[in-house]
């Protein structure tokens, strides 16, 4: 009898042993081109997609692309790495909705590395069946976009609107945005908040304007590149609110209406050693806000059509 007991008892350790891992979450996990979502995403049972992966690994992992593939768009609600590797074309391709959407806790920070979002916008000509935004920024703590190619959707590169109250980070950096309907990159916190971003080696080109900071955003930009813009290369919007941008060691370049453009009383745009260079206007303060350079100047303010000029006090530097 108790031999009897001894082996069943035996058998519902081993039952417990074998069933656990199907539920565990893994810190790391992997997707492959070859890959099968019905598979546990290990190195040697890769999933398929971002989506697939997600649900089996735990909060503050990470999710890498063992080879190129196109691996789908996905929600993110919680702390997640996705690294795409170096060397290879690990890519979110996506027609009518967005790439990646982050609907995090005000804690969480999600990091976007190695990746190509790819909208399908093509020449501008297919905005029905583009893809809205490459990534969507809903809620979170922070959001850092490193090395990535970002072009082709119907909306914004990286729409950073958190809809919560507290404050909420944005890093961009080493990434390619370009041929987009709307912003390459727009910062607008709507729910109360505010919002801060940091810019660095990044092109906005191409697009409908390269960057936008609106109400309750602060923006710094360097290193970088906004050129060939439809409309304008830089926006500082203040509705009901300040915004404020930043930007040193950059260049604003050939966009089609202004390098740089404010409207609202409580806009603000600082700039350092920054080129503004063929535009149709360089500085235009028409719609209000303040624009400052440097004292002695370190800016180039020269081939645009109309060049207007700074119109706030010179930032002594040190």
């Amino acid at each position: 009898m108790k031999g009897s007991i001894c082996l069943a008892a035996l058998a519902m350790l081993c039952l417990a042993a074998f069933s656990a891992p199907a539920n565990a979450q893994a810190t790391r996990t992997w997707v492959s081109g070859v890959g099968d979502d019905a598979n546990p995403c290990s190195r040697t049972a890769p999933c398929k997609t971002f989506a697939g992966a997600i649900s089996k690994t735990v909060a503050g992992g990470e999710i890498d692309a063992l080879d190129p593939g196109g691996y789908g768009a996905v929600t993110i609600t919680k702390s997640i790495t996705l690294d795409g590797g170096g060397g290879q074309v690990a890519s979110i391709l996506v027609a009518g909705t967005n790439g990646v959407v982050v609907s995090a806790a005000a804690t969480d920070v999600v990091i976007i590395k190695n990746l190509r979002f790819q909208g399908l916008l093509g020449n501008g000509s297919n905005p029905g069946g583009a893809g809205l935004n490459a990534i969507r920024f809903i809620a979170g703590g922070a959001l850092l976009v490193d090395n990535c190619e970002i072009y082709g959707f119907n909306q914004s590169g990286i729409d950073f609107e958190p809809n919560q109250a507290g404050n909420s980070q944005l890093s961009v950096q080493d990434t390619l945005i370009y041929n987009n309907n709307g912003f390459a990159v727009l910062v607008a916190p709507v729910g109360g908040g505010t919002a801060n971003a940091a810019i660095t080696r990044t092109r906005m080109f191409k697009s409908q304007a390269g960057l936008k900071a609106a109400d309750h955003a602060k923006a710094n930009v360097s290193f970088s590149v906004l050129a060939n813009n439809n409309a304008n290369g830089l926006v500082v919007n203040s509705a009901s609110a300040a915004a404020e941008i930043n930007i040193w060691n950059s260049t604003i370049s050939n966009n089609r209406n202004s390098g740089i453009a404010t409207s609202g009383a409580a806009a603000t745009v600082r700039m350092s050693y920054t080129s503004i260079l063929d535009n149709g206007t360089g500085i235009n303060t028409s719609g209000g806000g303040t624009v400052s350079g440097t004292t002695p100047g370190t800016n180039v303010n020269a081939g645009n059509t109309t060049p207007g000029s700074p119109n706030g006090t010179a930032v002594t530097l040190q």
